[in-house]
């Protein structure tokens, strides 16, 4: 018996002579989300799915872990903050026991952590940041990227949503092919969330012969939207589309339709699947007028096996329906505490590899999935919800085969 081999036995050996367990070598989680300010309720969501997914991983695991729930949004703002998304990766990568970092949740934030975190080599998962250029390059994309978000020439960002250049496309097929639209009216609020996803669907709704009367771009701290609305009622599309946030013009917007009867459907990405949205509008007007929402991947009332009991175990547990952020969150970190499970030992790099590496992923409640060369999930269906009665009504799935 070698030196280790025996000292790792005694260790094990209580005074009584009878064996103990030997503790378990400690290892963090840090998540990076907006906790204070509209995105809450979908952080709520997530950091409890993260903490379900490590009870019940934390039987097969090798290490104790310990969770941190940090916040990179400001009170004064409530939305994610420059220098606390900073600060989060840089305390990060300074605590040698964390070993992968879940979030953030908003493209911005993304493009502060994510290359501060590669040139460390510490894996990032996410789910809910969708910029295409934090992965891919493409015409959506700034010239530098993803390249600027690797200087360590690794792979350390993946996300386990799918990201804009689906969600916007296949918006634009729905509205298309179950809304019968001949024409649009584009807005995005300028920010890299926001225009991206709308300059997507812009993009996707040429290719299939709609009619754009128009694209605008407000700032997201705009809150007179009734010049633009007369506008757009003045044109008579037969839709209008929103790339952007409840907070940066989606809810006002919607309801100063209503007030101008403009009748024609509204449709908003994931950024408005959220309750915050909902009030912001009011149900009463939401059940006036044909609001949907599009949200990345399948409705949490629509999963089936591991997904449905998930379903059923966070209901039990907090006592309300998951949000479908909620469901990536517990995938981002099945995947992050699978890697622990199968490396088996406190190393960032191997951690890294099995995270990036993952194939035909099957330990979580998506079903089958892998992360292409990129660290995109390969997993890319769009459900879009009609919002009745207060509540968001799973009418489509698209991109499913």
């Amino acid at each position: 018996m070698n030196r280790r081999t025996f000292l790792s036995t005694a260790l094990a050996v209580g005074s009584s002579g009878t064996l103990v367990a030997a503790p378990k070598e400690k290892v963090k989680i840090v998540s990076s989300l907006p906790r204070t300010g509209s995105a809450k309720g979908q952080t709520d969501g997530i950091v409890n799915a993260i903490k379900l997914a490590i009870a019940d991983f934390e039987k097969v695991l090798p290490f104790e872990v310990t969770y941190l729930d940090r916040d990179d949004a400001t009170p004064r703002t409530g939305t994610w903050a420059t220098e606390k998304e900073e600060g989060i990766a840089e305390e990060a990568v300074e605590d040698k026991d964390v070993m992968a970092v879940i979030g953030p949740y908003n493209s911005g934030a993304a493009r502060i952590s994510a290359p501060i975190l590669n040139r460390a080599g510490l894996v990032q998962v996410t789910p809910a940041a969708t910029m295409p250029g934090l992965t891919k390059s493409g015409p959506a994309s700034d010239a530098d990227e993803p390249d600027k978000y690797r200087p360590g020439k690794k792979i350390t960002f993946c996300r386990v949503c799918p990201q804009d250049g689906s969600q916007g496309p296949l918006s634009a097929d729905f509205a298309v092919e179950e809304l019968k639209i001949k024409s649009v009216y584009v807005i995005d609020d300028k920010q890299l969330y926001g225009l991206g996803i709308a300059t997507a669907f812009k993009s996707r709704c040429e290719e299939l012969k709609v009619k754009v009367l128009g694209h605008e771009s407000v700032a997201p701290t705009q809150r007179d939207f009734q010049p633009l609305v007369k506008k757009i009622k003045a044109a008579a599309p037969d839709l209008v589309y929103f790339g952007g946030t409840t907070i940066s013009g989606g809810a006002a917007i919607a309801k100063t339709m209503h007030a101008e009867e403009v009748n024609c459907p509204f449709l908003a990405p994931d950024a408005c699947y959220a309750l915050d949205f909902v009030n912001g509008v009011g149900v009463e007007t939401l059940d006036a007028m044909k609001c949907f929402v599009t949200v990345g991947g399948i409705d949490p009332a629509r999963l089936k096996g591991a997904g449905a009991d998930f379903v059923k175990r966070y209901k039990e547990k907090y006592k309300t329906d998951p949000e479908p952020y909620a469901v990536y969150g517990y995938e981002a970190a099945a995947v992050v505490l699978e890697a622990f499970r199968a490396v088996g030992k406190k190393d960032r790099e191997a951690v890294r590899k099995a995270v990036v590496s993952t194939k035909d992923f099957e330990k979580g409640v998506l079903g089958k999935w892998s992360f292409d060369a990129d660290g995109d999930t390969t997993l890319q269906p769009l459900t879009v919800a009609r919002i009745e009665k207060g509540k968001f009504r799973a009418v489509k799935v698209m991109g499913t085969k």
